[in-house]
């Protein structure tokens, strides 16, 4: 679990990583005092930067060391372990609804949009955020070999394609005024060669590719990004809606 929180607290930390979280904030469009579910919060910044913003954010995690994690962060914060399947609030109790960077972790995310519509209020606004797991876009010089890799990884995914689907599930749900936006990151450096040489390690650990292709790729990608030569693009989908 540290090892995740590291992970989590890095891609918090990375370029665009803050802007982002911003957008969504804004798209949420609450009014001061508006309460709001963070769903899959982790460790809790979103929650914290929400309750900056004079909104009563709620978060909540499948995971109780998650959890703990975020209140001893944030020990004024409202936290509460949760499924995001059956979210411990009130009916119609929330103005807004968030969850960046969990659709791709559910089987069902039809389920989690009537929980959703559950808990919001009529007019209540929900955002979505998450990268699509078979649109990591790397430069390679075997670009088959890259393909293999990235959707070895994606389909160790409950849901790897739920970002593309964001819009079609909100209207599923019943959700209006939907709006789909994409923010690109673009990585050329060290930065992200950590995620690229776990990409692989999942694709030789599942047998998707060799052990020998694992280390040739990973060389290039290492050697990419230290002659800065490496090219990642990452499209991270951003879905508004309002319940009607």
């Amino acid at each position: 679990m540290e090892s995740l929180i590291r992970m989590m607290d890095a891609a918090d930390a990375l370029p665009g990583a803050a802007a982002l979280r911003t957008r969504s904030y804004e798209l949420l469009d609450l009014p001061a005092d508006a309460r709001v579910v963070d769903v899959g919060c982790g460790t809790g910044r979103a929650v914290a930067e929400l309750a900056e913003r004079n909104a009563r954010p709620i978060g909540v995690d499948l995971s109780r060391q998650m959890i703990a994690a975020a209140r001893h962060r944030w020990p004024d914060a409202d936290f509460r372990v949760g499924d995001a399947y059956d979210l411990p609030i009130e009916n119609g109790a929330a103005a807004g609804y968030r969850a960046d960077k969990l659709f791709h972790d559910l089987p069902d995310p039809g389920k989690a949009l009537t929980e959703a519509t559950r808990v919001l209020a009529p007019g209540g606004r929900i955002v979505l955020l998450g990268q699509d797991w078979d649109a990591f876009l790397i430069d390679s010089d075997d670009p088959a070999l890259t393909r293999t890799i990235v959707h070895a990884r994606a389909d160790r995914t409950a849901n790897p394609q739920a970002a593309r689907r964001y819009r079609n599930l909100l209207l599923d749900a019943g959700f209006e005024d939907i709006a789909v936006e994409i923010h690109t990151g673009i990585f050329t450096d060290t930065t992200m060669l950590p995620m690229l040489t776990g990409l692989a390690e999942t694709a030789r650990s599942s047998g998707a590719i060799t052990a020998e292709q694992e280390s040739s790729w990973t060389t290039e990608q290492t050697q990419r990004a230290h002659t800065d030569r490496l090219f990642l693009a990452l499209p991270i989908f951003v879905a508004s809606a309002r319940r009607p």
